[in-house]
């Protein structure tokens, strides 16, 4: 998410293009879904998902939109560099003449070579912004994706300083929710699959024991509030360090997480509709319930979060001609499956046992068809290798982002400000975070509902209005961009805007007046 551009890397597939976009999208969000959706209710819970992920799509379209403008404007920067030094070129032959005192040719000269330049200058031009079925479009696109343009590479290029401070605040805002999700999963998780429960299968669910944190763990010296605690404190100082250094995630290490994930959500989606078949489904969801909407807003908009990361995925798609199209299609395969896993499990477990990592309601012994301990083991310890290898890549783009946020130009940060002071900047708030709370749910809803919106919704409707007015600028209203967005009109960039805005605000309230 650093403001530069970067190298394209090599290129892939567009159904590849597509399995990236989907491993990126389905995450942490996906494992909080099924508790959001029992709280809120099943009717709430299916037309707000199916809103938002709507509006996730549309703004994903805006972000490639502008992209392909900041291509453009890109290479159209880069003609104009390159005609510069093609009138240098002249001009140095021009003075070679004139210092061999042949005047009167040379007058005749510099006409001529200027007619020649101002021909091939117009010719460049037509060529550029011809239609798209002119030949003379044929080598060269304007609007094409090639070069990788991140998101604040775009903010510099389309907002003004403070829209760009924004931007950054919003991200680095984002940022730090995310490694405090990730902070509190990873501890959360191991301390459930460690802290040993004294369950009798024979007794009846109203006279077993509530887990509490202040529930013993290892004897009566450590209850589970502090075994999390420890796992947090484990956790810190095995991947902290990490953020002190550079280091990037390999194809391989994303492949594997990538395999993990489908294996684990697809045995849970499995398990889930096998208790439900067999007729041992215990949940019982309501209809509405408005109070617990806002948690599921965040969660939502957390869940179909990948705008932010579209440049990385987009770009190196080798074919983009039906691109709107293949991502809408990624986006109706995503609902689905969240609407399967969400619904089997809020139909599977009843609402007060489904826990806000999904993965640990698969561990009850007492359950003939979840008691086995290698599967268990295997969906307990899933967050557990996912979230441990992300975690360092995002504290890493925190870092820099925060570099970024408070660089000025033309100053140079000494070394203990660059190696210590944005290290610690980055890792000790997330950590603290975590350590005050291990609430998922409510890290999800909070990081989603604010700066998940901003960075959804509001974001890229500012980015694609800025884009498609310089567009108009320097290229002219006729100029055809063959990525527009299918809600090329204004109206949808108000409309997003309203949304976001009114969505930030309604979440507000609810807050307030529920703790009130």
């Amino acid at each position: 998410m650093a403001g530069d551009i970067t190298e394209t890397g090599s290129l892939y597939s567009p159904f590849m293009g597509l399995i990236y976009i989907f491993n990126l999208i389905v995450g942490t969000g996906a494992l909080t879904m099924p508790k959001a959706f029992g709280a809120a209710g099943w009717l709430i819970s299916l037309v707000l998902i199916i809103l938002l992920g709507f509006f996730s799509f549309m703004t994903t379209t805006f972000v490639v939109e502008t992209m392909s403008v900041a291509n453009a404007r890109l290479r159209w920067k880069t003609r104009e560099k390159q005609n510069e030094v093609h009138k240098a070129t002249f001009e140095e032959k021009l003075h070679a003449a004139f210092a061999n005192n042949h005047k009167k040719d040379d007058a005749h000269t510099e006409d001529v070579i200027e007619d020649e330049e101002e021909n091939q200058s117009e010719e460049e031009r037509r060529a550029l912004l011809a239609p798209v079925n002119d030949p003379k479009r044929r080598r060269v696109d304007l609007y094409d994706i090639t070069e990788r343009v991140e998101m604040g590479q775009m903010a510099s290029m389309f907002f003004n300083k403070i829209g760009w401070y924004l931007f950054y605040l919003c991200i680095v805002i984002y940022l730090y929710g995310d490694l405090a999700i990730y902070a509190a999963a990873v501890p959360k998780s191991l301390r459930d699959i460690t802290c040993p429960v004294n369950i009798t299968c024979n007794v009846k669910p109203s006279k077993q024991i509530n887990l509490t944190n202040s529930s013993p763990c290892w004897g009566t010296a450590v209850n589970r509030q502090n075994a999390y605690r420890v796992y947090l404190g484990a956790f810190s100082l095995l991947l902290g360090p990490f953020v002190f250094f550079n280091v990037q995630k390999t194809k391989y290490l994303q492949l594997l997480t990538s395999l993990m994930r489908w294996v684990a959500f697809t045995i849970m989606i499995i398990l889930a509709m096998t208790r439900i078949t067999h007729g041992k489904g215990e949940g019982h969801p309501v209809m509405e319930s408005i109070t617990s909407v806002p948690n599921l807003f965040g969660v939502c908009v957390y869940s179909f979060m990948c705008q932010h990361s579209l440049p990385s995925l987009v770009t190196p798609i080798k074919n983009k001609r039906h691109l709107s199209l293949l991502v809408f299609f990624d986006f109706l395969v995503i609902l689905i499956f969240y609407l399967v896993l969400s619904f089997t499990g809020i139909f599977c477990f009843k609402n007060k046992d489904i826990k806000d990592i999904y993965t640990l309601n698969f561990m009850d012994k007492c359950d003939p068809i979840t008691s086995a301990k290698e599967i268990g083991y295997f969906l307990g310890l899933f967050p557990v290798f996912t979230l441990s290898t992300n975690f360092p890549i995002i504290a890493i783009t925190l870092r820099n982002n925060l570099k970024t946020l408070f660089h000025r130009d033309g100053y140079t940060y000494p070394w203990i400000i660059d190696r210590i002071f944005f290290p610690l900047l980055t890792i000790v708030p997330p950590i603290a975070v975590a350590f005050g709370t291990d609430d998922l749910e409510f890290l999800v809803g909070v990081t989603g509902s604010y700066a998940g919106a901003g960075i959804q919704y509001l974001i890229p409707a500012f980015l694609v209005y800025s884009a498609r007015k310089e567009q108009r600028i320097l290229f002219g209203p006729g100029s055809i961009n063959k990525h527009t967005s299918p809600f090329r009109h204004t109206f949808w960039v108000y409309f997003v805007l309203i949304w976001g805005t009114l969505s930030v605000i309604f979440v507000t309230v609810n807050h307030i007046l529920t703790k009130s």
